[in-house]
This record gives structure tokens, C-alpha cells and sequence, in this order.
């Protein structure tokens, strides 16, 4: 059901909450902002590994402000995607046994979300924005040559070594040391561990085997990664400068797979954005709505 968001700075909007099936029928929870006056740009945000859509809510809702239609959603066996108990209560079930990687999510999740958007709003201009795992995604969809522009935000090729240092070896004991054995243990990887949401295992395992690897996912024998070369859109890869996950190094390797374009890579400071960290996740944080969204918004709209 349609509803008027509380943020007044949002009156102009509409949320609705609705579901999109995957391509293999699985029902994905998302949730559309739409604006009140006319559509001019459709866009399709994708999420971060363990990010809730919820998180992207200030973001997506200021896009719409200014004119897109903007859907959010969950991958599979994350936040509202994830299963739900058998026994007539809107509880989340347990996802031990639960089978999602993120292979799933892009060729199954992603796919589905970018085609929904793409037939839905046919005659608008569409542009993709992936926040980190989202980002990675993109090369890795069959239908990427569909998408004429895409905003990847602290997205990288996320190889520990290319990690700053100290957080490099935190990352490596709580992926290892813990993340690794509770993993196999339950069944799933507990979010109270560390990463803030439950996630499937064979999603958390194939990550794992990424951060691990020197080239990340280029290392893996993924089918997939024959698509990174298929997109031909336009590409911006925004780097924050004191993102000790997606560093300049990591941002670099994963746009080196994109061989058929030149990516932009703009590597924005926090003083360039007036505060004094942004780190992985503060892009989104609403103190940006007239500095980093602007700009972003602005690149967006210049697609035709």
C-alpha cells in the first residue's frame, strides 16, 4: 500500500512496499520510492553484503525527490528476503540450510531486479548504483548490457592484502577465526559475529574465498565473470579516501575487469565533503544530502 514517507524533506515522496520474484520465483522483499510529480529517471540500488535496503532509505528517498522511480529490495536470505518461519508468525526462520551464495544474488537477484525495473519504466532513462557487493555484481549479470549507467560506490575487489592496515588483519581473524568455524558449525553465519545480519552460508563461504584470493573474484572460476566485459555503459566508481575496505588499489582491480569501457574513478576526502570521515558505509549517511547525494543525483540525471 502506497504511504507519504515521515521525513518531511520527503513529503514529495511515495513508499510503497511490494515484492519482486526472482528469476527462479523466489520473492525478493523490496520497496519502491516514487515521486509525486513527474518521472524522469528510473534507478535500481543495490545493496552492500549483510546492508539491510532499509539502509539506503535517505538516499533512495532523495532521488526521488528530485524525479527517479528508485526500488530497493533484499537479496535472498537476507533481511525481509530471508525465510520465514513455518508456524503462522512473521518470524524470520532459521537459515540453516538455507541455499544462497552471491552468485545467486547477482544471477538470480540482481538479474531479476534490473529486468523488473527496466520493463516497468521502459520509456525512463535507467541507471544501476551498487554500494560495494552491489557494485562487484554488476559485471557479473548477463543483462548488464541492458544498463546504460552505473554509480558503483565504495565497490572494490576486495582482496584483504588491499585492505588498510590495521583493519586488513581484523577483517582476516574475524572472517578466519571466527566467521569461518560458526559458519560450518550452524549452519549460516550468525550477524551477531561481527557483520550485523545473519547471511546464508554459502554466501558467506564464497565471500570468504574472495577476500582471500589476490584477485578477489577474478581468482574464482565463475562463468559469470565472462560478463564483465559485456557491460558498455557509462561507469563511475565513486572511492572514498579513507574507506579502508574499498581502497583506491581495490577500486582499480575491480574496474580493470570492465575491458570494453574506461571506468571514471573519482576518489573523494571527507574535507572535500565538509566532515571528517566518511569510511565504507557514510556515503549514505543524510549529512551528505547536499554534497556527495547532489553530485551523485546529478550524474544520474545526465543520462539520456
Amino acid at each position: 500500500m502506497e504511504h507519504a514517507v515521515a521525513d518531511p524533506r520527503l513529503d514529495d515522496v511515495f513508499i510503497d512496499d511490494i515484492t519482486v520474484p526472482a528469476t527462479d520465483g523466489y520473492s525478493l522483499a523490496a520497496t519502491l520510492y516514487l515521486p509525486r510529480g513527474a518521472k524522469r529517471h528510473a534507478v535500481l540500488i543495490n545493496s552492500a553484503t549483510a546492508v539491510p535496503r532499509k539502509f539506503y532509505r535517505g538516499f533512495a528517498g532523495h532521488l526521488a525527490r528530485r524525479g527517479c522511480a528508485v526500488l530497493t529490495y533484499d537479496y535472498r536470505g537476507t533481511g525481509d528476503s530471508r525465510p520465514k518461519a513455518q508456524d503462522g508468525q512473521d518470524q524470520p526462520k532459521s537459515l540453516a540450510g538455507f541455499k544462497a551464495s552471491m552468485s545467486d544474488w547477482a544471477c538470480r537477484d540482481i538479474v531479476a531486479t534490473v529486468a523488473w525495473m527496466r520493463e516497468r519504466y521502459a520509456e525512463l532513462p535507467f541507471a544501476y548504483v551498487g554500494h560495494s557487493f552491489g557494485g562487484q555484481a554488476l559485471g557479473l549479470l548477463p543483462n548488464n548490457f541492458e544498463i546504460p549507467r552505473a554509480l558503483l560506490i565504495a565497490a572494490q575487489a576486495g582482496y584483504w592484502k588491499l585492505m588498510a592496515s590495521p583493519e586488513r588483519y581484523r577483517v582476516y581473524a574475524m572472517l578466519n577465526l571466527v566467521g569461518v568455524p560458526l559458519t560450518r558449525a550452524l549452519g549460516y553465519m550468525p550477524g551477531k559475529a561481527g557483520l550485523g545480519m545473519d547471511l546464508p552460508k554459502d554466501a558467506f563461504l564464497q565471500w570468504v574465498g574472495w577476500v582471500m584470493s589476490p584477485r578477489y573474484l577474478f581468482d574464482s572460476r565463475l562463468g559469470e565473470l565472462q560478463n564483465f566485459p559485456r557491460y558498455r555503459g557509462a561507469l563511475r566508481a565513486i572511492c572514498l579516501s579513507d574507506d579502508p575496505w574499498a581502497t583506491r588499489p581495490a577500486v582499480e582491480l575491480l574496474c580493470s575487469g570492465f575491458t570494453s569501457i574506461t571506468p571514471e574513478i573519482v576518489t573523494v576526502t571527507p574535507a572535500e565533503a565538509g566532515v571528517s570521515r566518511i569510511g565504507h558505509m557514510g556515503f549514505f549517511r543524510p549529512e551528505h544530502r547536499d554534497t556527495l547525494w547532489r553530485d551523485a543525483a546529478e550524474w544520474i540525471e545526465a543520462g539520456e
